[in-house]
């Protein structure tokens, strides 16, 4: 029985599960592509709004040979991402939700000045010579 997570998995874990899905090391890199896309973990994924664009992205990460993994990808992510602006709801706030829970790290502040208190004293003279 697999062990049951209080909170849904997030993007990075999914994609984890689908590579290992797809790890079979008697298979081509193409072959390990093909079935790590098929992993029922990332169905959701695959059959969204932005399903066309996260696949061709996803394979072509798996694919990838350069040096820093996936570099040689920005157009297919690019892409991805576009779709995802255009398309808000394509995938679940549960998935998504690492990239606002950073944008809430850094809220906008809106500050209010408050000047010292010497400047709200009255400015009439107070000498008694």
């Amino acid at each position: 029985m697999e062990p049951h997570f209080s909170s849904p998995p997030s993007m990075e874990s999914l994609l984890a599960e689908a590579v290992a899905y797809g790890n079979d090391e008697n298979e081509s890199l193409e072959a390990k592509a093909q079935k790590a896309l098929e992993c029922p973990c990332i169905a959701d994924l695959r059959n969204g709004p932005c399903g066309v664009q996260f696949s061709e992205s996803f394979l072509c990460f798996l694919k990838s040979t350069s040096e820093e993994k996936g570099s040689d990808c920005v157009h297919p992510f690019v892409a991805l991402q576009n779709c995802i602006k255009a398309n808000p709801n394509a995938f679940s706030k549960d998935i998504l939700e690492e990239a606002e829970e950073k944008k809430e790290e850094e809220p906008t502040q809106e500050y209010k000045i408050i000047p010292p208190i010497w400047s709200r004293e009255s400015q009439s003279p107070k000498s008694k010579l």
